[in-house]
């Protein structure tokens, strides 16, 4: 018998938890709305990091030039995926972004209480949140995925 996998499986909630209770007591800097992500990503201002799955890319794109690392492949996976992307630099500014800021939220305490500074989390997400309508209903571009 075969088990269908989704994003929302046991492995992947039990990471989500295990780097919240890491996470705790750290203070998250500030949001940023998707707009001003764009524009800031645009203008060399920020490395933008998407930290969804594969799967999510390929339904929804990306946004142009963000990088991108599956959260739930894990801390390490991306604690070295987001290094890379900013040349070694823990201070640099960085913007996750992911379907609706839950994940890049439990991200963002994690990498900061790691010794990462500018980390900014885009808390309206791609699909909308209270926190916002989202990258996709804003209208703002994305770039094809379909080999993620």
């Amino acid at each position: 018998m075969r088990i269908p996998t989704s994003i929302f499986s046991i492995s992947g909630l039990l990471l989500f938890a295990a780097l919240s209770f890491a996470a705790t007591g750290s203070q998250a800097a500030p949001d940023m709305g998707a707009a001003e992500a764009y524009e800031a990503s645009q203008a060399g201002k920020v490395r933008l990091i998407d930290i969804r799955t594969p799967q999510e890319w390929r339904q929804t794109g990306v946004a142009p030039g963000a990088g991108r690392v599956d959260f739930y492949r894990g801390p390490e996976v991306l604690v070295q995926s987001v290094l890379q992307m900013v040349g070694g630099d823990k201070n640099a500014p960085i913007v996750l972004i992911c379907r609706t800021g839950n994940r890049t939220g439990v991200a963002q305490k994690y990498l900061q209480s790691i010794g990462f500074t500018h980390v900014y989390n885009v808390s309206e997400g791609m699909a909308g949140s209270a926190a916002g309508p989202g990258w996709l209903k804003r209208g703002l571009p994305v770039e094809s995925c379909a080999q993620c």
